[in-house]
């Protein structure tokens, strides 16, 4: 008997080595809750639903509740530790190089769409991180979104693109700025039946079937909160506390960016010298169908107040579209500037010294948390991070002392008016509760709030005494335990000198 007809479309050596490529690239954080940022939190919130507590009633954020809903999957499948989100972020990684593989066939060879592949997959590593950002799980959901309507003259397009508006809807409850995207496809199906002779009707009752489908995820999620009587909560951290947030000092085109995007440009730059002096793309219409399609990813980029490096993670699958011409060719040739603007990119990350170092992280939070463990508990004794980890809750069994869990939403100066309470007067809260242990870091990440930091630096070199410190990302964290903790005295973690007292923070970090 023959093979399968989906075995024998499934490009086999593509596949294995797309995701040796995942697996080396993302294989250094795996297992390490603080190799990146965000995702602590995503993760800290995904786990507590798993025992019955709801985003935005119980813990703020303004991420969309389907991104938590995506980590309570995760942790309910793979339980409690990073390993879980991180491997379904590999997973949805090796889907996201896959569909941009596929997407670049018919503009390049079956080489050079390998390549497009192998391009996503380095990309989202060099701008999303290893771990569990929210840009690991949306793109590829948009990547199919995007495959769904490519082709706009197929007998089939009608049913497609109820699929790809349903798609962009899920992908609205992951992250909120793909909306410029869902936009562009939206027109973009529109524009096909317009050309395929549908009637202006026709394409206005079409146009209000799509919106459905895509408000429909995030309206039940409305309805939800609104049915338990969390509509308030649901309304502030989604919308009110977006626009309430301040900007900050990095501005949309701030120069500082610009060195950002050298990874992002050096492939298109070999791809405009190939198009003017060599070939032009290979299927011109295509080719610029991805080209309008990576101008709205850029709107996405570009939406928020403030823009933060990993966003640019969004625009991995349109580099690696783009740049097709740079390696369209089969030849040693012709493949080897894109190849070595790729093993140039790999080079950049550092891996020989990545995989040690988050190994050595890995090890070394484990110990910072088992020496914070003996200081607090789940009823009284409080664990209050108000910079550092959140992954220190759980790893420390430690009770949270407030619905507001993200550190960054108690010391960023830009969330001062944006969470719902008074910044300084819910810390202050929370100290005159006595915390068993406060941990602060040696700088910021983001601009800090000047009376929080000096609230807690105040509390900290009156009432507390550090026990231990930990390097996390370059950043000394330390924890300090309550001077009449009956504990002190008997436990050291190799403290470096003066560390007694904690400096103030710089405003602004190179993080």
């Amino acid at each position: 008997m023959g093979r399968p007809a989906l075995s024998r479309r499934i490009d086999w050596p593509v596949v294995l080595g797309l995701a040796v490529l995942v697996l080396l690239m993302r294989g250094a954080a795996f297992g390490n809750p603080v190799s990146d940022f965000d995702d602590q939190l995503y993760s800290f919130i995904g786990w507590r639903m798993l025992h019955g507590e709801l985003p935005f009633v119980d813990w703020f954020d303004r991420k969309p509740f389907g991104l938590f809903a995506l980590f309570a999957i995760a942790h309910a499948i793979g339980g409690p530790s990073a390993m879980a989100y991180q491997a379904l972020a590999m997973l949805f990684t090796l889907g996201g190089a896959l569909l941009t593989c596929h997407l670049a066939r018919p503009l390049a060879d079956r080489t050079g769409a390998a390549i497009a592949g192998a391009f996503y997959v380095v990309l989202m590593v060099a701008y999303g991180g290893p771990s569990g950002q929210s840009e690991a799980f949306f793109v590829p959901m948009m990547l199919v979104a995007l495959a769904l309507v490519r082709d706009w003259h197929r007998p089939d397009a009608p049913r497609r693109a109820l699929a790809s508006m349903a798609l962009c809807g899920l992908a609205l409850q992951i992250k909120y700025t793909v909306l410029p995207q869902c936009l562009f496809l939206g027109l973009w199906v529109l524009y096909g039946q317009w050309r395929t002779g549908a009637s202006l009707a026709l394409l206005i009752r079409r146009a209000l079937i799509y919106a459905a489908l895509g408000l429909a995820p995030t309206a039940l999620v409305g309805l939800f909160y609104l049915a338990i009587g969390g509509w308030d909560a649901f309304w502030f951290a989604n919308i009110t506390s977006s626009f309430a947030r301040a900007g900050g000092h990095e501005s949309r085109f701030h120069p500082s960016l610009l060195l950002w995007t050298v990874p992002l440009l050096l492939p298109l730059l070999g791809a405009l010298y190939y198009s003017l002096r060599v070939a032009p793309p290979r299927d011109g219409p295509r080719y610029l169908y991805f080209a309008l399609w990576s101008l709205s990813v850029l709107a996405t980029v570009l939406l928020p107040k403030t823009i933060y490096p990993y966003y640019f993670a969004a625009l991995a699958p349109c580099i690696a579209l783009l740049a097709t011409p740079f390696y369209a060719r089969a030849s040693l040739i012709g493949l080897g500037p894109p190849l070595l603007l790729l093993a140039f990119t790999i080079n950049m990350l550092n891996l020989p010294a990545r995989y040690p170092r988050e190994a050595a992280e890995r090890r070394d939070i484990a110990a910072f948390a088992a020496a914070i463990a003996p200081h607090v508990d789940a009823q009284e004794n409080c664990l209050f991070v108000f910079d550092g980890p959140t992954a220190l809750y759980r790893l420390t069994g430690g009770c949270v002392p407030s619905r507001i869990v993200y550190p960054d939403h108690f010391n960023n100066a830009l969330e001062t008016d944006a969470i719902g309470v008074s910044q300084v007067g819910e810390i202050a809260r929370i100290l005159a509760n006595h915390p068993g242990v406060i941990v602060t870091a040696s700088s910021s990440v983001t601009p800090q709030n000047p009376d929080a930091l000096e609230l807690i630096t105040l509390t900290a070199n009156r009432d507390y005494q550090p026990i231990a410190h930990v390097l996390v990302s370059s950043r000394v964290i330390t924890a300090w335990a309550r001077q009449d903790d009956p504990l002190l005295g008997r436990q050291t973690s190799g403290l470096p000198p003066g560390s007694q007292a904690i400096a103030a923070p710089a405003m602004f970090s190179d993080n």
